[in-house]
């Protein structure tokens, strides 16, 4: 795996999940809520991960962190991914400028929602995003703005999460919308928007997830998937077209490895001795 400097050709540097998607794999991340230093990239990468998934919607992440990570990331050739707090963010154009190469935006429901979210995240003629002056991914070297912008077009990622049910119902004009390049499927959110709250395995989930593939796939976009955890499931989503999505999260990791480690060794040690038999 190369770093992004090592990764640019004539059309400026490559996104390893455009890049993986493209070869017809399948995209995985790393959900990142705890770690708020650059080994968790060395991690994802050390563990064939293509892209962390920095969640700014669900942890408290600074604007220095997030672009401490996206440099870490960038150095060991793993795309740093953002999910937002909304279409609306107003720290996209600084995460962007930062060196993050995919914004992730919760709640979409409307085409309107997801053009204004392609507006600020990419450069003319597509958006209107501003052009910050020297870029990152060149190492701050100079490089004239009408090369820069387009390269940097394909660079960045912008994905819709389809997360209601009314946002279910415009997902084939949400997947319509120029400049988008990925459309997801939020499950957890889904079933509570459908009044089906942790109920996985619901036919209408995945009912649902078959419609947002199929409008990804009508517009040459890549489909994702989140929530909709366990390897068995995992498995299912991408037979059903999925190319993207997070294996797991570092908080998760955290979580099972220590309840794992304290089950182990109660096991192990049995009743604890009285302290008279010590």
């Amino acid at each position: 795996m190369t770093t992004f400097a090592e990764n640019r050709g004539n059309d400026g540097p490559v996104n390893p999940v455009r890049e993986t998607i493209s070869r017809g794999e399948v995209a995985l991340g790393l959900n990142v809520r705890l770690a708020h230093t650059g080994e968790i990239a060395r991690i994802a990468r050390g563990t064939g991960h293509c892209f962390l998934y920095i969640d700014a919607q669900h942890a408290p992440f600074g604007l220095e962190t997030m672009a401490h990570l996206a440099h870490v990331c960038l150095g060991y050739g793993i795309a740093p991914m953002v999910r937002v707090r909304s279409a609306t963010d107003p720290d996209i154009p600084v995460l962007l400028d930062a060196g993050v190469t995919g914004i992730v935006v919760p709640d979409t429901e409307t085409a309107e929602q997801a053009a204004a979210v392609v507006r600020a995240c990419k450069f003319p003629p597509v958006g209107n995003r501003s052009l910050g002056g020297l870029d990152i991914h060149y190492d701050y070297g100079p490089v004239p703005a009408a090369e820069l912008m387009p390269r940097l077009n394909r660079t960045v990622l912008v994905v819709c999460m389809i997360e209601t049910v009314d946002g279910l119902e415009q997902t084939e004009a949400i997947a319509a919308v120029p400049g988008l390049d990925g459309v997801y499927l939020g499950g957890n959110d889904m079933l509570a928007s459908m009044g089906k709250a942790g109920r996985y395995d619901d036919p209408a989930i995945y009912a649902a997830l078959d419609r947002v593939v199929a409008a990804a796939q009508a517009n040459g976009l890549f489909a994702g998937c989140g929530g909709l955890m366990g390897t068995a499931r995992q498995a299912e989503v991408i037979r059903r077209g999925v190319r993207f999505l997070t294996t797991t999260s570092d908080l998760g990791l955290v979580h099972s490895g220590a309840a794992r480690a304290m089950s182990e060794l109660r096991a192990a040690i049995g009743a604890i001795p009285a302290a008279d038999a010590l």
